[in-house]
């Protein structure tokens, strides 16, 4: 029986794992890498850890799993978004690349737009706005800020494309991670000669472009000695993290949406059809599912939210956790299990490093509003989660309003693991929550994709009918969506009341 490898590189570390072919998860490894931040606002990651880091967790699943190199019989790729990755004439890259959590492109943001006519036309080009994430705006600014180091590129890859090189030896990307570098006509699927034209971007520094499930090349002798693998193995295109994610999940049919909270909060809509918004507050990318779309919003500082408070504030929920063997957060939430529905008023805004969706302002601030003497920390907790879930909810009413179907929510990540969370969601969502069998992400995602392209399943849609199951719907409460319906007026209007109030405040740190 030949096994399916999936990997992922994520920005804090590479997540690999093995299934068979009946989707069923045999062993997962994971092996870190740094961050780097040279100034402030900047994130910065050396390509070759990530390399490293494949590896190293390649073989560390491969142990796990007590799986022969010659019985792995295909690769998926799966990776974070928008970084950048320079390579030269020798194919080693010139520079660390540049993370999709990077803030230094304002300024080359602000050129693109320009240059396409507007932020309609943009739209209109490429599907989406220019946001610092993006890659475009990475490329123009290492063109302006680092002269040299842009005519010595050669090569331009996303981070698991680079990985893909180190693998294959071949320069190659597929649609749903080229949707995220504002480069690629999203709706045609291909780059896009009119704004590489205006941005004056030669394609030739871009890689060639496949469908997720293709075969984009095989492991040369070298690749398959550092990981542990056979020669000739072949090796899928994958996807970005947030349509394998999405595959890992079965979000591959109109209406069911997932909703994930990790460190950042993920809404994720499949469609039929490109959808756009033309306002751009969300985004609509190719995904991972031949001539199929979606539509997602991420919000920064979901789960992220939930952490800092921990770190600052939980103290003795971390030490009580820590003599009784168990996670600080169960304890966190069950003191906001304790508070009211609502908080008596009280509300977070979980903007602690900027935001994204639906407002992408990276001078927008975090806080609490509303506090009174009346106030508890249980408030507090509480209030913070509502926070986060209505922060997911703007991305939901954006998509209805967009008229994209949503009958079924599956919640993945930190915020399905909680009963309590589950059940905010599904009120304050208005729709059932599901859970599944699966809980492993954008690797198994990209693994089912190799599975795909290697004639496993027919189709991706088979591969997840066949792999993924419902294992719990958590339905939504009528009197609690109606007193959140209320709470979600007012939470919606605060980003606007206080927009300006972000600027003066960012104004007061220079």
């Amino acid at each position: 029986m030949p096994y399916l490898l999936g990997i992922d590189i994520g920005t804090s570390g590479t997540k690999t794992l093995i299934c068979d072919e009946d989707g069923t998860v045999l062993a997962t490894a994971m092996a870190e890498h740094p961050i780097f931040s040279p100034k402030p606002g900047w994130s910065e990651q050396n390509p070759g850890d990530w390399w490293l880091a494949v590896c190293k967790a390649t073989r560390g699943v491969l142990k796990k799993a007590k799986v022969k190199a010659a019985d792995v019989g295909a690769i998926g790729l799966s990776g974070q978004m928008h970084g950048s990755v320079f390579l030269g004439d020798t194919g080693k890259p010139l520079r660390p690349a540049l993370l999709w959590n990077d803030q230094r492109t304002a300024e080359q943001c602000a050129q693109i737009e320009s240059a396409a006519g507007g932020r309609a036309a943009l739209i209109d080009l490429v599907a989406n706005p220019a946001l610092t994430g993006f890659t475009a705006p990475k490329i123009l600014w290492v063109r302006q800020h680092e002269p040299r180091v842009y005519e010595k590129t050669r090569q331009i890859l996303l981070p698991k494309d680079y990985i893909r090189y180190r693998l294959t030896g071949e320069y190659a990307t597929e649609v749903s991670d080229a949707s995220g570098t504002l480069l690629l006509d999203v709706v045609h699927r291909a780059w896009s000669d009119r704004l590489l034209g205006l941005l004056q971007i030669d394609r030739a520094l871009l890689p060639r472009l496949h469908e997720s499930q293709e075969v984009t090349g095989t492991l040369t002798a070298s690749a398959a000695e550092a990981l542990g693998l056979r020669a000739g193995t072949p090796v899928v295109g994958g996807a970005g993290d947030q349509a394998a994610g999405a595959v890992g999940n079965g979000i591959v049919m109109p209406g069911i949406v997932s909703a994930t909270l990790g460190t950042s909060g993920v809404v994720f809509a499949h469609s039929d059809h490109p959808t756009l918004d033309p306002k751009g507050r969300v985004h609509t990318m190719c995904h991972a599912i031949p001539d199929k779309w979606c539509v997602f919003g991420c919000m920064l500082s979901a789960g992220g939210s939930f952490q800092w408070l921990r770190n600052q504030l939980g103290a003795t929920e971390v030490a009580a956790a820590g003599k009784r063997g168990v996670d600080p957060y169960e304890l966190l939430i069950a003191e906001a299990a304790k508070a009211p529905p609502g908080s008596e008023g009280l509300f977070f805004l979980p903007y602690l490093t900027g935001e994204r969706c639906p407002h992408p302002d990276p001078l927008a601030r975090g806080g609490w509003i509303g506090l009174t003497a009346r106030t508890t920390r249980g408030m507090l907790i509480r209030s913070l989660l509502e926070g986060v879930t209505f922060g997911m909810r703007d991305a939901l009413e954006i998509m209805r309003q967009m008229q994209v179907p949503i009958t079924q929510t599956r919640a993945s990540g930190g915020g399905a693991r909680s009963a309590f969370w589950r059940q905010l969601q599904a009120d304050i969502y208005k729709c059932p929550i599901v859970l599944t069998n699966a809980a492993e992400g954008p690797a198994y995602g990209v693994a089912l994709l190799a599975g795909v392209g290697t004639g496993v399943w027919s189709s991706v849609e088979q591969a997840c009918k066949a792999s993924i199951k419902q294992t719990a719907k958590i339905l939504p409460s009528k009197k609690m969506s109606r007193l959140y319906d209320r709470q979600f007026v007012v939470y919606d209007k605060l980003y606007f009341d206080l927009k300006q109030r972000f600027v003066e405040m960012a104004a007061l740190q220079s």
